[in-house]
């Protein structure tokens, strides 16, 4: 059986300050820094006088704060399950921006996001966590509802790939990497909780359910390995 809401939260909980940095938040996450900026400026040139940004899983504030590098001073709403993440998010990106910060504690799947609201959505390393297929569903549907026209949804995550042969040679290629970055007994910690935790999705059918659920325009930044930027433009 896969983790429970409350198993993950008290994980989370427990693991804030390994994601309180900008540079090393994501460590577990093949070419992080990349897809973080990626992610960052491709959301600024598009949406590039957004005013309104929702963090889904927003952890210790990491994407928000990479993304006032780049667009000072937005009102961001940041959801997230963990509240001590959540404090934390709010105590970094509120010392960054004159914009009002909203936190939400909860579940993105019962978590009201509003309609029409916001310009930039931001999902990074979160969406893994969702279950069955309408459950997927259901969450894009609800962000982009969320977005005003002209916004856009922005995910980096890990993906799966629907290949078994392609799926072990890409997890092979990021056991490599977990190893080589802080040893074996690393990777497979992490591999351990990702088995416990995550339901990840293929690329590819993430990117059709984007078009399905409304967007117009959906867009790859970045993939490498089991990991990925993409996403979607709401028009």
């Amino acid at each position: 059986m896969k983790s429970t809401v409350e198993q993950i939260r008290a994980r989370f909980d427990n693991d804030v300050e390994r994601f309180s940095n900008l540079d090393t938040g994501q460590t577990a996450t093949v070419d992080a820094p990349l897809i973080m900026e990626l992610v960052a400026r491709t959301a600024a040139a598009v949406t590039p006088h957004a005013h309104s940004v929702l963090d889904v899983g927003c952890g210790a504030g990491n994407y928000t704060l990479r993304l006032l590098q780049e667009l000072p001073n937005f009102d961001a709403t940041l959801v997230d399950l963990s509240g001590p993440m959540l404090a934390r998010a709010e105590e970094r990106v509120s010392a960054e921006t004159t914009g009002k910060v909203i936190t939400i504690q909860g579940d993105i799947r019962e978590v009201d996001t509003g309609e029409n609201t916001h310009d930039i959505c931001l999902a990074a390393m979160t969406l893994h966590h969702l279950r069955s297929d309408a459950e997927w569903e259901s969450v894009f549907s609800k962000l982009y509802r969320s977005l005003r026209a002209g916004g856009a949804l922005w995910i980096a995550d890990m993906i799966e790939h629907s290949t078994p042969a392609v799926q072990a040679l890409m997890w092979q290629r990021y056991g490599e990497y977990l190893s080589g970055f802080k040893g074996e007994e690393y990777r497979d910690h992490v591999w351990a909780y990702v088995e416990q935790e995550d339901t990840p999705r293929p690329l590819l059918w993430q990117i059709e359910l984007l078009t399905r659920v409304g967007f117009s325009d959906v867009e790859l930044l970045h993939k490498n390995s089991c990991f990925a930027a993409f996403g979607g433009i709401k028009r």
